[in-house]
């Protein structure tokens, strides 16, 4: 069946219908408490996963592109998980991170601004200043890390398969529209070909986080891509090491049957001097 992506903003209630979405067709939910129960087979602390879930990475200092290989690092556990099937991703930007894969499910939780902070203060006992400032904190960070990352606003309904306004739905009716649409034969016929691609993307990532974690280079302004298995790597480095330390990585990896260097070395050090 399809690989359903949840996208919400805070408020909504998407927690609970994902949980009853799971309970139904027998899914596996990855939400952040599942992420954290095998984040250390993956090399990542709790102190990793708070610094750095569903917020934008930067790429300046060494300890910054540290933290995005830590970002991509909760990724694979996600790209993981959804080669394993009969999987729901809760956020972090899921529909996008499995672009291309012909059964996925993109989900999109909504609500009026106003009714999701009235429902968010009752739920946590908050006062209804904090949990406004709280949610729209919330909406912020979440956009910006979508349109950081992915470049693409996050409330694009193209973005996405279904979206539900949880003030005019019930719960039982979402959860029955989605349980219906991820068993729909369209969904079923394009598994076909989608755990391939699912090897190629989990591929890439894992050289592109061995690139971040190099200090051998000292920024990152390349492209990481696999088909079958073959990587190409395009952009630009600032020196032929750099470019050689690049092209040893992608090699390194397991799984990797040859490498193409489409590189190019500009070092704008030399241009100033």
């Amino acid at each position: 069946m399809a690989i359903i992506t949840i996208s919400r903003e805070m408020g909504t209630g998407a927690y609970r219908i994902a949980k009853d979405v799971a309970r139904k067709l027998k899914y596996t939910l990855v939400d952040g408490a599942r992420i954290a129960e095998v984040a250390d087979s993956y090399g990542l602390t709790n102190d990793m996963l708070l610094r750095v879930d569903e917020k934008p990475p930067v790429y300046i200092t060494a300890e910054d592109r540290l933290q995005a290989a830590h970002l991509n690092m909760i990724e694979l556990i996600l790209l993981d998980y959804a080669k394993a099937g009969n999987v729901i991703l809760y956020g972090r930007g899921c529909q996008d991170l499995l672009k291309g894969i012909g059964n996925l499910l993109r989900i999109r939780f909504i609500a009026p601004f106003e009714e999701r902070v009235e429902k968010f203060a009752e739920r946590e006992w908050l006062d209804p200043d904090l949990a406004h400032e709280i949610i729209r904190k919330s909406d912020h960070q979440r956009a910006g890390f979508i349109h950081f990352y992915f470049d693409r606003d996050w409330s694009d309904p193209l973005g996405y398969d279904l979206t539900f306004n949880t003030s005019v739905l019930s719960e039982a009716a979402i959860v029955d529209c989605i349980v219906t649409a991820a068993r729909d034969s369209k969904l079923k016929e394009a598994e076909t070909g989608a755990a391939g691609i699912l090897d190629d993307i989990i591929l890439a990532k894992m050289i592109e986080t061995e690139l971040l974690k190099s200090r051998e280079i000292e920024s990152i302004h390349l492209r990481v891509t696999c088909y079958n298995g073959k990587i190409q790597l395009s952009g630009h480095v600032h020196s032929e090491e750099e470019l050689a330390e690049a092209v040893k990585i992608a090699h390194s990896v397991s799984g990797v049957e040859s490498v193409k260097n489409d590189l190019h070395v500009v070092s704008f050090k030399r241009f100033k001097e």
